[in-house]
């Protein structure tokens, strides 16, 4: 598997593609956004690290471009630290959010749990949902509405797959990080719900504006296609 390593401190760089490729791990490495952006379309990147304050173009701009045309795990690396900070970044479409300094060690786990193989994910549902308009495909990492590919993190796709599975019950905060995130998940429980507010968007539509994932106040959620 590729990493592409966005970061423009090269000792960070460095230090990074050392641990990734002592883990098996193939890097590449860019130095600003736009260069990460032309290796992006050329390689066949597994996995992006990507700083935020980056030259040419800033890493929530490289975030969004990627997201236009793929769901590869994007973590960020960045020293802005605030919740409000790593709410902006899950919006942008990032998978994970790491602020600087950090555990090489830690990261790599991170790394680990993003790139980790679908087949132990047994909790992954598949088919048609909602009268057959939604299908989900756990082979392409896919969600479809209408036959249509919505573009979907691996993070919003684990966690959407884990709402549908049955028997279709209500999933607190916790419950939908330890089953589809993994207990080596380390963000805070609140990122959910900007997880949650993305895959509304994403599917809402006339009749069903929650996108088909219903709040159960003082719980957590549900999936819900009785309307």
């Amino acid at each position: 598997m590729k990493i592409l390593i966005v970061e423009d401190e090269t000792s960070i760089a460095e230090v990074v593609s050392a641990y990734a490729k002592r883990d098996g791990y193939e890097t590449v490495i860019a130095s600003d956004g736009l260069e990460a952006l032309e290796i992006f379309e050329r390689d066949e990147i597994d996995l992006i690290l990507l700083d935020l304050m980056l030259p040419k173009l800033n890493g929530e701009e490289v975030c969004r471009r990627v997201r236009e045309k793929s769901s590869v795990p994007i973590i960020m690396l960045t020293a802005k630290s605030g919740e409000s900070d790593v709410v902006e970044g899950l919006d942008t479409g990032a998978n994970d959010y790491v602020t600087k300094p950090f555990s090489p060690r830690v990261l790599m786990a991170r790394i680990r749990a993003q790139l980790r193989p679908k087949e132990t994910r047994d909790n992954i549902a598949s088919g048609a949902f909602a009268d057959g308009r939604i299908e989900i495909d756990p082979e392409r990492v896919e969600i479809r509405k209408d036959g249509t590919p919505i573009p979907v993190t691996k993070s919003e796709f684990l966690i959407f797959s884990t709402l549908v599975s049955k028997p279709i019950r209500t999933w607190s905060r916790e419950e939908i990080i330890r089953t589809a995130l993994g207990d080596d998940y380390d963000g805070f429980d609140r990122t959910i719900d900007t997880y949650i507010k993305n895959l509304r968007k994403k599917l809402a539509e006339p009749g069903h504006e929650n996108g088909w994932i219903k709040t159960v106040y003082g719980f957590g959620y549900r999936f819900d296609d009785d309307k």
